[in-house]
Parts: C-alpha cells; sequence; structure tokens
C-alpha cells in the first residue's frame, strides 16, 4: 500500500491549471477563489463525491488530507472518505489572516469551529481520522496558534501543515515573526512542533530546522511534482534519509496535478537527479528502492506498523496488473515494479486493500 501524505481534497476540482504561477500568487489567483465554494455543503458534495471516488481507484491506501475552513463540509468529506475504506487524517483548515474574506475566520470562532467539529466527529468513524491544520503561518494569528496548541493538548491530535516551501514564503514568515530566527520556531513556540506532526515541503530547511526535525520526530511529505510545477525548488531528500529524519512522499494537489503515488515515487527519482546534477553534487541521486520506501513504510509509519508485508504490519496492498506493457524479453520482479512505476496509470491497479479489506 502506498501512503500519500499530503494532498487538498477540495483543489481536486483545479489540478492541471494555473501550473505557470508560483506559490503565493497561486494561492491567491487559483486555491482560496475555488475554495471559498465550499462554504455551500452541496457544492462540497459534489465535489467531495468525486475526490473520494477517485481515491478509492488510486494507488493510495492511506492519506493525510486537507479540507477547507468549513466545518460542514469537512465532515462531508469525511464521510466520504470513510466509504472508500481508506485510512486517512482529514483536517478542517484554521486561518484567521491574510486570506479572502469569505475564507478569514476570526481567531476565537476559528478555535470554536474547530472544538465543535471535534465533538461532532468524536467516534464516527473506523477509518477516518481528525488531524489539526493551521494552513501555513503566514494564514494564522497567534492568538489563533495558542488556541490550537491548546486544542491538540486536550484532544491529543496529530498536526499537519506547510514548512519552508518557498523563498517568497519563508520571507514573509520572517516580517510576520520577527521574534523567530526561523520558520520552524514560528510553530515549536505555540508547541505544535511535536512527534506526531507531518510538515509539507522542507525544501528550503536550515541546517537547525533539519536538526530539529529529526530530535523532535517530524514527518517531511516530500511533494516533489508540486514543488517542480510551483517553482519552489528541489528539496534535499538525499540528506533527509541519511541523517535518518522520517520522511513520506505527497501528491499535494492541486500544487501537484497528479494523484498517482506511482507517478510521485517517479518523480521523487527524477528530481533528486537534478538536485544532484545542478544543485549539490554531494547528494547522489535516490534509487528507486529509497523512494519505493518513502511512499510505503516511510510515510505509512505515520499511520504506525504499515507500508511493509513484515509480520506485524497491517495489511496494506496493491495487486497490480503488468500484462498490458507488453515485452519480447524476461523481466525481473524489479524490473516490472519499475516501469509499473514509470509507465501504469489507475488501470494497471487490478486490487486494493487496507487494513486486511477489501476496497476492489
Amino acid at each position: 500500500g502506498l501512503t500519500d501524505l499530503h494532498i487538498h481534497a477540495p483543489q481536486y476540482e483545479f489540478r492541471g491549471t494555473a501550473m505557470d504561477l508560483e506559490l503565493i500568487e497561486w494561492l491567491d489567483r487559483q486555491t482560496f477563489p475555488a475554495e471559498v465554494k465550499y462554504g455551500d455543503t452541496e457544492y462540497a458534495e459534489r465535489a467531495y463525491a468525486v475526490f473520494a471516488d477517485q481515491m478509492k481507484k488510486s494507488a493510495t491506501t492511506r492519506a493525510c488530507i486537507f479540507a477547507t475552513r468549513h466545518s460542514e463540509s469537512t465532515k462531508i468529506l469525511m464521510d466520504h472518505m470513510e466509504a472508500t475504506g481508506i485510512v486517512s487524517f482529514v483536517g478542517k483548515i484554521n486561518m484567521d489572516r491574510n486570506a479572502p474574506e469569505e475564507l478569514r475566520e476570526d481567531s476565537v470562532s476559528s478555535a470554536a469551529d474547530t472544538v465543535a467539529w471535534l465533538e461532532s466527529v468524536r467516534g464516527k468513524y473506523e477509518r477516518t481520522f481528525p488531524i489539526l491544520t493551521p494552513r501555513f503561518i503566514p494564514s494564522c494569528t497567534d492568538e489563533l496558534m495558542r488556541s490550537l496548541a491548546e486544542i491538540r493538548r486536550e484532544y491529543a491530535l496529530p498536526v499537519q501543515s506547510h514548512l519552508s516551501e518557498n523563498r517568497g514564503e519563508i520571507a514573509w514568515v520572517k516580517e510576520l515573526h520577527p521574534d523567530c530566527a526561523q520558520y520552524w520556531e514560528t510553530y515549536d513556540k505555540y508547541g505544535l512542533w511535536k512527534d506526531h506532526t507531518v510538515m509539507a515541503h522542507c525544501v528550503h530547511s536550515s541546517d537547525e530546522e533539519i536538526a530539529l526535525m529529526k530530535k523532535q520526530g517530524v514527518y517531511i511529505a516530500h511533494c516533489p511534482q508540486s514543488n517542480t510545477n510551483l517553482s519552489s525548488g528541489i528539496a534535499p531528500v538525499r540528506r533527509y534519509l541519511e541523517e535518518g529524519l522520517h520522511i513520506g512522499l505527497g501528491t499535494d494537489i492541486a500544487g501537484g496535478h497528479s494523484l498517482s503515488m506511482l507517478r510521485a515515487i517517479a518523480d521523487a527519482i527524477q528530481v533528486s537527479k537534478l538536485r544532484w546534477r545542478l544543485v549539490d553534487d554531494s547528494l547522489k541521486p535516490l534509487s528507486l528502492e529509497e523512494a519505493f520506501y518513502m511512499a510505503t513504510m516511510g510515510g505509512g509509519a505515520f499511520f504506525g506498523k504499515v507500508g511493509s508485508f513484515l509480520e506485524g504490519y497491517e495489511f496494506d496492498a496493491l495487486i497490480l496488473d503488468d500484462s498490458s506493457l507488453r515485452h519480447p524479453q524476461q523481466l525481473s520482479a524489479r524490473e516490472r515494479l519499475e516501469r509499473l512505476i514509470y509507465l501504469s496509470d489507475d488501470h494497471c491497479i487490478t486490487g486494493k486493500y487496507v487494513s486486511g479489506n477489501k476496497i476492489f
């Protein structure tokens, strides 16, 4: 089974568009206007039905998912994800600044709505769980972050957000938090930097940030396709692996345009080659085995003993049929897997199991 550590469900509708923009402009012009529509629960029902159906058919068996700031629509997403059989963390986004008026929450009501949402879904699902989701530091005030830290302690929640994705974003964070020398401190000072936290991207993390992620057990969601599309850069994944950090892969729909975790594996290998060739020749490219590990055990560890057929692990599995990839020569199992990763699409997935349950 393959774990997607970072994906935005409401962005699925506009994947593959506005790919000529960088992060902040892309958020303002494309993402925020789309997310406004999820204030309408009827629209959310239609949109999330499409997203969940595609997730069910995909190679993804587990996922960490961003919704929007709308509590009712987030519950609709959770209902749909539960029906897929996939195991997921789903987060109602918090944001009380630097957003359109229709998306911008009051800091007090944002926290209150989050608590109400948590209470409404408590014990409701078998496979779908809440995760605390401050969108990123530019969209969350100090007051809101303090409230979220209290909610985390009270409900013992995991956390997901973004970190050091884009150089303009990093400079913006420094302007907003002159008391913090580095990006990571803006989460740490509120107690939102712990061992069950997943931070997407980490493209431009400093030496100190990397050391603190390792010390605290923070998970990195490497999103190679998104980082390419939004011109954010190439994360030093080789270093993260060699230094023993927790790291998995994310599609980051719709910064990334493909829902396929098989594609994410190939993308991770390809961008690591570019970093090795163009940025730092001391960091050798990823091997197939390393990228496959990130998509399986690397990201799966966020969910527990997930991502392997070793004894004691949950049985997540994909059945892949490569008969349509015709060839005259004999191929090893590794070669067949590599071809499936680079050449296949959802039509090659003929079976899927999550926690021993047959999805199809």
